[in-house]
Parts: C-alpha cells; structure tokens; sequence
C-alpha cells in the first residue's frame, strides 16, 4: 500500500480496510510515514471523520504500535478511569486507591496539563521523590503491591499515538472526534485493561463546551472502546465550575489526601469521584448495584484503608514514606498566599472555569507551551462555587503565588471570572450517566 494513495481514499471519502490502517500506523511507528503524509492523513479524517469500524481498527493498530501489558497472572480485576480534563479534577488521586482497596488492579495511564486544564502527572510531580515515568517492571511491582499506580505513557505504550499527537497538536487536527478516541483509547487498551469507566466533562472548564459536542464525543468512545474488546460506560460532567475546591498541583494533591484521610471532601468532587468508582465496581462484577458499589467505596474511604493505598502507592514510586502523615510539609507552599476579594458583595451565579484554570497558568502551574516549567506550589484554594454568598467576609478564591506581580494579575483574572446576582442560581444536575 502506498501511503499518498491511503490518504487519497480517506480524502475522498472512501472507506479504510482494517488491514491498511494497521499498515500505515506502522509506517508512522517506524517512521517509513513522514510527518507530512501524518498530517494529510490526521487532516483527511479531520474533514471527512470514521466510520466505527474504522475507529475500532484505527485505536486497535495504535494500541499495538507497543507493548501491550498483560495482568493475566493477577486474580483480581484490571480497570481504570479517564477524565477528558477540567480544572480542580483530582478525582485519580482518590479514585485508585478507593478501587484499589476494594480489590481492584488499577495500572492508570494520565497525562500533563492540556491547555487550561490540569494535569494528573503534574499534580503528582509536585511530590517530592515520586516516579510519574518509571519503567514498567517498576510500574507492574507497584500496581501488584499497592493495587494501583498512577503513572505517565511510557515510550513502550502506544508509541503511534505519542507521534501522531505532535503531529495534530501543530496542524489544528485536535479536535477530531476519532482521533481523539484513538489516541485516549489506544493507551487504555495497551495497558491492559478489563474495565474502563470514562468522564467526559462539558462546560467553560471542558474542551467539549457543549453537551452536544460531548455526547458525541462520549457515544463515540464507549462504542469503539466495546468494540476493541474493552467493557466500557461513561458518564458525562459539569464542568461549569471547578470540581475540587482548588486548582493548581500541589494545592490539589492536598486536596486528595484531606479527602481521603476525612479532613474535607468537596460535595461536588465527592459525587463525581464516588458515582465513577460506583460504575467501575459494577462493571468488575464486585457489585451488583450503584448502591452497593457506593457503600463500599465510603466504607474504605471511612476506615482509612484508601488512604493507606494512596500511600503505598507513593511510596512504591519513590515518594516520602510518611507522606500521609505530614503531607502538608512534604508539598511545596508558594512564598505569597492571600485572598482576592469581590468587588461587591453577592451570591455567586455564573463561573467561567476556564477563565480560572487560565489564572493557574499566568501564576506559573501551567504551560503556555510545552517545554515550559511548572511551579508546584502555585494556585487556587478555597474557589467558591456556585450558590456561594461572597464579600467582606468570604473571599473569591486564595491565591498561591511566587510573588506580589503575579498573585495582581491572577486576582484580576479571578475576580473576572466571577458573576455575581441577588438570587441563588438553579442548580444543574454534576452528572448524566451514559449505558454500557
């Protein structure tokens, strides 16, 4: 198969046959595909998309561009969760070890920070001493004595998607519903997984803004995701005001482990993190109900024996063995910490979230691109959300910043993300469940 005459058919509408997908994405692994014939492709499916079959081999051909792990010699389920990026979204902090206290396997591959949404890896570097990027016998010996280990792709894991990503990052290819499928779901299946429950988030905080665009993206996900093999459901979440009550890396692992040892647990984050591990336990057959899998999750969270898997975790990676006892001296603190206050008095009714996870980024928690250092300890802390009454005596948000210049813009930034009113705003639902 010529590759120019692949991406004619594509261009013309014509259907890909499985076996010349899997042909050219091996050209792309080996690099017999260039760069530009990479992109005429990604450009070619951006404007004439797939079909599901074609999507299924397209995520198949991805996946076995590596190594495909295989947990076959443990006898517990395998399963994991993937968030398409909102801000103050911590929930894999608390989700694997809740599941992995529960029984569960969890190998659970996350990424950096994406534009204005957090970075699971990023959240995580902000441990002194953890590995987000160990070798995978170091990532097999910590999911098998932990239960779970939350690390970053590795060079064995579909190695096709890493390349094709670079290539849609720079050519306005990125937002193509089957190349997204792909390129998450490629990774998922290449670490080997049972079950797989997604959060598909929508809102000023998500890529997906509408709840059409993520429908449409969450339906196309559990489709190929079952039709690669993987039992997969989804839920859909707003994202129209930030999940956790802090957004930045540092702050949110904080956050994590005040959830997870019962000192705090936002309402919201609450909800989310425990109707996905719900979903997740009934998918793995260790709970016939969403009632059940609920109470199970809030019994490990009450007796403490998430926490101390979150630690093993840790630990097994490389971070501080007394982590969870003094966490908040392990993390980094940011040198200038203090409120930014409303301009007038009033109950909050409209946030713009995105406009919060941009604050991160100009306080230095996030990339303007991608060779870019991040700083830790910056970020926000104590949001307030919606139906909040704000003024002299409740602050918008503290901020944590590396210095006076930059706390004066991200207060800006803050209180311009904010709408206030007289009344309590109507309440939409934080989830909408979408079948197996």
């Amino acid at each position: 198969m010529l590759a120019q005459e692949f991406i004619r058919r594509k261009r013309d509408g014509k259907a890909l046959a499985p076996a010349d997908i899997a042909e050219f994405i091996g050209g792309l692994t080996s690099g017999s595909v260039s760069e530009g014939q990479a992109a005429a492709f990604a450009m070619a499916v951006f404007l004439r998309g797939m079909s599901r079959d074609e999507a299924v081999a397209l995520t198949e051909a991805m996946r076995d561009s590596g190594t495909v792990l295989d947990w076959k010699d443990l006898d517990r389920p395998v399963v994991d969760k993937h968030s398409t990026g909102g801000v103050g979204d911590n929930v894999s902090l608390m989700l694997a070890p809740m599941l992995a206290a529960l029984g569960c396997a969890v190998p659970m591959i996350s990424g950096r920070g994406l534009g204005h949404t957090g970075g699971t890896l990023d959240k995580l570097d902000s441990i002194p001493g953890y590995v987000s990027q160990p070798g995978l016998d170091l990532f097999r010996k910590v999911v098998r004595e932990a239960g779970c280990a939350v690390i970053g792709q590795t060079a064995d894991l579909a190695p096709a998607d890493k390349r094709l990503y670079a290539i849609r990052d720079v050519t306005g290819t990125v937002e193509s519903v089957p190349l997204i499928t792909a390129s998450i779901l490629s990774k998922k299946l290449a670490a080997g997984l049972g079950q797989l429950v997604l959060d598909v988030k929508t809102g000023t905080g998500a890529f997906m803004a509408t709840p059409e665009a993520a429908r449409e993206l969450t339906e196309s996900l559990v489709a190929v995701a079952n039709g690669a093999g993987l039992k997969t459901s989804a839920l859909i979440t707003d994202m129209n005001e930030p999940l956790a009550s802090a957004a930045g890396n540092a702050v949110e692992v904080i956050n994590a482990l005040d959830y997870l040892t019962g000192a705090k647990r936002d309402p919201r984050l609450h909800e989310v993190t425990i109707a996905l591990g719900a979903e997740l336990l009934r998918l793995a057959g260790l709970a016939g109900s969403e009632a059940e899998g609920r109470a199970m999750l809030e019994q490990v969270l009450s007796s403490g024996k998430a926490a101390e898997h979150f630690q093993a975790m840790a630990s097994g990676l490389g971070g501080p063995k007394d982590l969870l006892a003094k966490f908040r001296s392990h993390l980094p603190k940011a040198p200038v910490i203090r409120p930014v206050m409303a301009s007038e008095e009033g109950v909050v009714t409209l946030i713009d979230a995105r406009a919060l996870g941009l604050a991160v980024i100009e306080l230095g928690g996030g990339r303007r691109v991608a060779s870019d250092r991040i700083d830790h300890a910056v970020g926000l802390t104590e949001l307030a959300g919606k139906t909040a009454s704000v003024g002299r005596d409740r602050p918008l948000a503290l901020i944590h910043a590396r210095d006076e210049a930059s706390f004066a813009r991200a207060a800006a930034m803050v209180r311009g993300a904010y709408r206030l009113g007289e009344a309590p705003p109507v309440s939409s639902p934080v989830l909408t469940r979408i079948g197996a």
